[in-house]
């Protein structure tokens, strides 16, 4: 491969989006399970759930912040990298990304600071309905982000300026709802949910396995096993539809994905492949006649188009697209096997005794994020060559500069980092794992300073405002 200026800028954008897709996916579930807490807590009066929301809420702070920086230094790559790409599709593009701040981003910042430091300004139910306007926020950030992304996917609603070659919308909600907007929106929220579930799992399982066990333990153990146990079968079919509209609308996509070579009117499904000297580049082992089941909807007589229906300056990269989807769906079917796994020791009344299942749940922890970035490679490696599929190629999506201009950069960033977010990931980890005490204080009891009373003056008992963020 020559790493030339398109190369190089296409690894550093996918270097950032790795980084940055790993908090957001982390927070969209986090502040759902915060919100789920509190609500509880709020419902039974248990004390158990405020102590999961107080452990919690600290790792949803920095895991919050750790995503809105690395978020801004992807935006400005659309300047440096691919400015052809920003002055082409702006017209477009710009306003769905701006709405994200207006609408999302405004919201979760204004009250974010409510739920981390206003246990003692404002009314318990206040409380909770900041901490649903911060889910909420994220939620809607999401929408706008993948709507953005999936008009890149399958763009709707626009036309193309003949005199300047420019995109401009013609129809909004033809351009925000398009086509795989639906399915991709409902599988990302699915997949951040889950990541988180996965998370929590794994840290009350360590906690489990250090003999840390306190009944925060074994609650946000039984949480998290029970929303993988029920989600991921959801996720499954979620996944499922995105693939049919990917098939009705990217299909080189698909042919790649699952290893088609000749086009047929009954494919298999190429379980795992390997290179060969054939016409088709590759030899695999093959489950024959699948795509009559994964692909029902299609009309009699329709054709299922393999690679050799393409050509080759059309298609994107076999085996990268091919393997990170195997991987995504491997890490899905991993996070399921432990959902069940949990939620049949807590039928069993024996999922507070460590064993192999704590074990295995802790590395599990990452399946999550793995599936999230595999699945984003497979999204976004499989539009290739195209930026706006079928419209705008990538290489006429590039900023001019030159491939030593964008080898420093990215090395800077690789550098940077592999120190900061390593350093925020080991110390997010450290708090999620280090468990529960017995006797937590309890910033919501803590008495207010009388009017009068010097600053100064605190009582014994009263705690800081360091206490109310760290307090568990």
């Amino acid at each position: 491969m020559e790493f030339d200026a398109l190369i190089l800028s296409r690894l550093q954008f996918a270097f950032v989006v790795a980084f940055h897709i790993l908090f957001p996916a982390f927070t969209i579930g986090l502040a759902a399970f915060l919100a789920v807490c509190e609500g509880l807590w709020l419902k039974t009066g248990k004390e158990v759930f405020k102590r999961l929301y107080l452990h919690w809420v600290k790792i949803f702070a920095l895991a919050f912040a750790m995503g809105v920086v690395s978020g801004v230094v992807m935006s400005y790559q659309f300047g440096t990298n691919w400015s052809l790409f920003s002055e082409i599709t702006g017209s477009v593009m710009g306003p769905m990304l701006a709405y994200e701040v207006l609408t999302a981003f405004f919201l979760e910042a204004t009250f974010l600071g409510v739920m981390l430091f206003g246990w003692q300004k404002v009314g318990r139910k206040l409380h909770f309905v900041a901490t649903c306007a911060v889910a909420i926020g994220t939620t809607i950030s999401a929408f706008w982000i993948l709507a953005a992304n999936s008009w890149m996917q399958t763009p709707a609603g626009f036309a193309i300026d003949a005199e300047t070659g420019n995109f401009y919308a013609t129809s909004w909600i033809e351009a925000i709802f398009n086509p795989s907007l639906p399915s991709r929106l409902s599988h990302m929220l699915l997949a951040a949910y889950t990541t988180t579930a996965a998370v929590i799992l794994a840290a009350g399982a360590w906690q489990v396995l250090k003999g840390r066990i306190t009944e925060p333990t074994k609650w946000q153990i039984r949480m998290a096993s029970g929303t993988l146990a029920i989600l991921l079968p959801i996720q499954i079919m979620v996944g499922h539809w995105s693939g049919e509209v990917a098939h009705k609308y990217q299909p080189a996509k698909i042919a790649v994905v699952e290893g088609w070579c000749e086009t047929k009117d009954l494919q298999g499904t190429v379980l795992i492949a390997w290179p060969d000297d054939s016409e088709c580049g590759h030899a695999g082992i093959t489950v024959p006649g699948t795509s009559k089941y994964l692909f029902a909807n299609l009309e009699e007589g329709e054709m299922l188009h393999g690679m050799d229906h393409y050509p080759e300056s059309e298609r994107p990269p076999m085996w990268l697209v091919f393997y990170a989807f195997r991987i995504m769906v491997a890490s899905g079917l991993g996070m399921l096997a432990m959902g069940l796994w949990g939620s049949f020791l807590w039928w069993r009344k024996r999922l507070d005794e460590p064993g192999l299942f704590h074990m295995a749940a802790v590395p599990a922890g990452a399946f999550g994020f793995l599936a999230v970035v595999t699945g984003w490679i497979t999204a976004e490696v499989g539009r290739q060559p195209y930026t706006v599929y079928g419209h705008l190629r990538t290489v006429d999506s590039l900023s001019p500069v030159s491939a030593g201009q964008v080898a420093t950069s990215l090395l800077v960033f690789m550098v940077v980092y592999a120190i900061i977010f390593t350093a925020g990931v080991v110390y997010m980890a450290r708090i999620a794992t280090r468990g529960f005490d017995d006797t937590p204080p309890d910033p919501a009891s803590r008495e207010r300073r009388p009017p009068g009373t010097p600053m100064g003056a605190v009582d014994e008992k009263a705690e800081t405002s360091d206490d109310i963020v760290a307090a568990e």
